[in-house]
């Protein structure tokens, strides 16, 4: 097994050249991926390895090498599932209860968004429903399609799907708006016989849902975004010639 460091000028096989001329003309043509040139990158400390096998120590750090994460898209699946599930009873159980001397209020993502839209905090509602409401669903929505188009083996937009997984691992984080709000209400107003916020049973679901799809993201491998057919075809091809070489 042998190793590269990071600086060394590794240059890729002459057989492997023409496939990368032709997809930087065609965005849709099929790419030489590491696999298909027999590299192993280690995880944990970045050092990549050639001629090595599923599941070799590597040579720094003993980290197990894989091509791909064991069953990613089986765990993927699983909390993508798990986070559909629990989307249902964050939009629709109170996030916040308020209780003052005329009463209880129990209010939900979308009751607070039309309560600040209708008070005039327009931009606030706006922050609210797009950090609370459509980013999750936006990152339910692209993890569906980019498991479903890699189990499928699909080689449509690659590029682009390559992008949306870089850009929920960006927004991801912001999904925990409404979830800090709610923690800083309730540490903050707490007037005993006048009025006191407690968190409701909705920000737990709301607050699963945004853990169980940064899960679903890290499970995710984005290296299978390349793994098409056409894709294991070259590789086949490219181990063909190589023992045709041998």
């Amino acid at each position: 097994m042998k190793f590269f460091p990071r600086s060394f000028p590794f240059r890729k096989p002459r057989e492997a050249q023409p496939a990368a001329e032709e997809s930087a003309h065609d965005p849709d043509a099929p790419v030489a991926t590491a696999a298909s040139l027999g590299l192993l990158a280690c995880p944990h400390c970045a050092a990549v390895w050639q001629g090595g096998e599923e599941g070799d120590a590597c040579g720094r750090c003993d980290t197990h090498l894989h091509t791909r994460k064991p069953q990613s898209l089986t765990r993927t699946w699983a909390f993508l599932i798990a986070a559909c599930i629990m989307y249902i009873p964050a939009n629709l159980l109170p996030v916040m209860i308020t209780r003052t001397l005329f009463g209880a209020q129990y209010d939900t993502i979308l009751s607070g968004v039309i309560y600040f839209w209708v008070s005039g905090a327009y931009g606030l509602a706006a922050i609210v429903f797009i950090a609370s409401f459509l980013v999750p669903l936006f990152k339910l929505a692209v993890l569906f399609l980019l498991v479903v188009t890699a189990q499928r083996g699909s080689s449509w937009r690659q590029h682009e799907r390559a992008k949306l997984y870089h850009i929920i691992e960006i927004i991801g984080r912001w999904s925990m708006l409404d979830v800090f709000v709610v923690s800083l209400l309730t540490g903050l107003v707490q007037i005993q016989g006048f009025a006191v916020i407690t968190a409701g049973v909705g920000i737990a679901a709301f607050g699963s849902v945004v853990v169980l799809t940064m899960l679903a993201s890290l499970s995710f491998d984005p290296k299978l975004t390349w793994d098409s057919k056409e894709a294991q075809a070259v590789q086949e091809s490219f181990e063909n010639r190589e023992e045709q070489a041998a």
